[in-house]
């Protein structure tokens, strides 16, 4: 065997790629010297380099989910508009990159007139941070692209325009495990029992010490069902979390009464202003009811007008929260307080002081 057939392969992956080489010039020429930046008006930013020069930037809200005939039409309008320089956000905006003003308010026009609302600037709600949801995750409750519809249909109004007490982060989550993140409003799958084997399945599909290594409790034990290789579970020590669907299908944590849609207020992770926030639990139990979650909007909503109508300007979710109290703020959504919403974790105490903040 020849010394190339023995060498191994190199892993492709080089880390972060170089963003230079795709970079507006007027970016690349102002890189670490730009002096301040401003918003003509929703959706639109503006920063002014030291050297006096401008870059204008339009956001857009887009599906995500995007056929190829949509990216190819965005594609368009960047060659358009924007010298072919646009970017996706993780937020699923999409971002043109201008160096002519007289371009920008055509370039709205046309995207308005495309479906591609502008705005997510600023004091408003911006677009939804959401997980695959059903096209694409291997272990998902519910459909987080939908969900993300849904809502942003009734929140069009606060997308494009600046009319919030202060910016709104809202995360969407197709399962209790992975993605996601801290929001001043998230809206999150709970699954409320544990799995469903198919025990004439197991052997055929499952790599059962995966499986069993896979449970973050150790709840899952190899068995044998009918003489046949299978896995049970012990349900006392179950979290009904969901991570033992992924290495083995047979153990079904999807169904109407298995999956359900819990609504958390008040997390961010930016230390501007007040420390980071873990978010807290609002309302539990509510129907996954595709295609278009009414349940879930509804207390969204709620939440939503509550706050903009009586925080002050510049406080985050949070901290309005804090300052008026959970019981008015349950008040004023209108939602009982129940047993559940009590932080009865043995290591609360250990959370509740996370932060970013240096602590003396």
């Amino acid at each position: 065997m020849s010394e190339a057939a023995q060498k191994p392969r190199m892993p492709d992956e080089t880390g972060v790629p170089d963003p230079f080489p795709y970079m507006h010039p007027i970016m690349k020429k102002n890189y670490g010297q730009w002096d301040y930046h401003f918003r003509p008006r929703p959706g639109v930013l503006c920063h002014v380099a030291k050297s006096g020069d401008r870059i204008w930037t339009v956001r857009a809200g887009t599906q995500r989910q995007m056929d190829v005939f949509t990216i190819r039409k965005l594609c368009d309008l960047a060659d358009k508009y924007s010298d072919g320089y646009l970017r996706f956000t993780t937020r699923s905006n999409v971002e043109f990159l201008l160096d002519k003003e007289e371009n920008v308010e055509p370039l709205i026009e046309e995207l308005n007139k495309e479906g591609f609302p502008v705005g997510g600037t600023g004091n408003s709600v911006s677009m939804i941070s959401h997980t695959q949801g059903w096209l694409h995750c291997d272990i998902p409750g519910t459909d987080a692209s939908g969900v993300v519809k849904s809502l942003m249909d009734l929140m069009y109004e606060e997308f494009v325009n600046e009319e919030m007490p202060n910016r709104v982060r809202i995360t969407t989550s197709c399962c209790q495990i992975n993605c996601g993140g801290q929001g001043d409003i998230a809206v999150n799958v709970q699954y409320t029992k544990p799995p469903r084997i198919n025990h004439e399945l197991v052997a055929n599909v499952c790599e059962r010490p995966a499986v069993v290594a896979r449970c973050p409790v150790a709840a899952i034990r190899p068995a044998l069902v009918n003489g046949k290789p299978s896995l049970e579970v012990d349900e006392k020590k179950c979290v009904c979390c969901g991570a033992c669907y992924a290495p083995c299908p047979p153990m079904q944590i999807n169904g109407k009464e298995e999956t359900r849609i819990a609504v958390w207020v008040g997390g961010k992770h930016s230390n501007a202003r007040s420390k980071p926030k873990f978010h807290k639990l609002v309302m539990a139990g509510l129907p996954n009811n595709p295609p278009r979650w009414p349940e879930v909007g509804e207390v969204v909503m709620k939440i939503l007008r509550a706050y903009k109508e009586n925080a002050k300007d510049w406080e985050r979710m949070g901290d309005w929260i804090d300052r008026i109290g959970w019981p008015r703020f349950f008040e004023l959504i209108d939602v009982p307080f129940v047993k559940h919403h009590i932080d009865t974790w043995t290591y609360a105490r250990l959370t509740h002081n996370h932060s970013t903040h240096i602590q003396y």
